[in-house]
């Protein structure tokens, strides 16, 4: 199958029609992410992002439907009550960038989205509203700061919430100039989120949070065979989470595999991200941890590392919180 753009977007509303067919409860429909980008595929994969608005609760927040292996459909549900407050949504840092950067807009009944917008899009760039959004994502980082440095462990849990952490710190300085960097392209888009801002260096000391050295192309190609195993294996756990869905698989690996020449992290954040989550389904007692530890201690982020590594990071999160300051009193705050 030849994927291009139009081939996504005639998907996108192909799937909006048949949706809106079948349930009358769906309010709006509209497509957000890297398909309304010039260029959506990386590693010939790409995922179609739907938001769907129910009136009332959904039967489930996030479905994930394989169309091809190139290709899935990724669909948020939300209740229509989500977006009741717009003042709320103006300080959210997920949903009111994304309802405001202009998706494509598949159903819409009785212009519900029209009055939606509108009302979340006056003063949305305000100054007050963009730093509230920062901080949501800097606050939520100092937070889980806190609880790895009182927890001790290195777990799966424990990795996969200082990953988290690390996404969070980025996203409050791509707040400032825009919408959150999603998960593929958070190492390509962040450093010109940071030289926006004119903090270059935050850039570069998140990412030598993640990969202190640089990562030889010998030992990623050693990641592979385990990393897959791990993916494999989790799909076939009840408790396996949405990104997860087998369908994703080649979409994560095909994108890490594209993206380690021009950009070593994006392929190392995209592996360690679904590997952790991964590990995190498996007994503690299980071999197949033993790939993932390794890498760990590689990276430095095994039991005799981490708690150096959470002092970096205390270190760069004050920095970080400085800039917000910095950025709020040069803005009128």
């Amino acid at each position: 199958m030849r994927i291009t753009r139009e081939t996504l977007l005639k998907i996108a509303r192909d799937t909006a029609a048949q949706r809106v067919r079948t349930s009358r409860r769906i309010v709006c429909i509209y497509l957000t992410g890297s398909v309304l980008a010039d260029e959506p595929l990386i590693g010939g994969t790409a995922d179609i992002d739907l938001v769907c608005v129910h009136d009332s609760e959904p039967p489930m927040r996030r479905e994930v439907v394989r169309l091809v292996d190139e290709v899935h459909l990724d669909i948020g549900h939300y209740p229509q009550s989500d977006f009741g407050q717009p003042r709320h949504l103006r300080q959210d840092p997920w949903l009111g960038p994304y309802i405001t950067s202009h998706p494509l807009l598949l159903h819409d009944m009785a212009h519900w989205f029209d009055f939606a917008q509108a009302a979340i899009t006056a003063q949305f760039n305000t100054p007050e509203n963009v730093l509230a959004r920062a901080h949501a994502f800097s606050d939520t980082a100092r937070q889980t700061w806190l609880n790895l440095r009182l927890s001790g462990e290195v777990t799966p849990e424990q990795v996969w919430g200082y990953l988290r952490a690390l996404e969070n710190s980025g996203n409050a300085i791509a707040a400032l100039s825009g919408a959150p960097l999603t998960e593929r392209r958070f190492w390509l888009g962040l450093p010109a989120r940071a030289e926006a801002v004119g903090r270059p260096g935050l850039a570069t000391g998140l990412l030598d949070l993640l990969l202190p050295e640089a990562l030889p192309a010998g030992d990623w190609q050693s990641w592979q065979p385990h990393w897959q195993n791990a993916m494999a294996a989790a799909t076939q756990s009840p408790l396996c989470p949405a990104r997860l869905h087998p369908a994703r698989l080649p979409y994560y690996l095909r994108s890490a595999a594209a993206l380690f020449e021009p950009s070593p992290a994006a392929a190392a954040w995209l592996a360690l991200r679904t590997w952790t989550q991964a590990a995190a389904l498996f007994p503690a007692d299980s071999a197949g941890l033993a790939p993932w530890r390794s890498v760990l201690a590689s990276l430095g982020l095994d039991a005799a590392g981490f708690s150096a590594r959470l002092d970096a990071f205390d270190a760069y999160l004050d920095s970080l919180e400085e800039t917000l300051d910095t950025w709020g009193k040069e803005n009128g705050i």
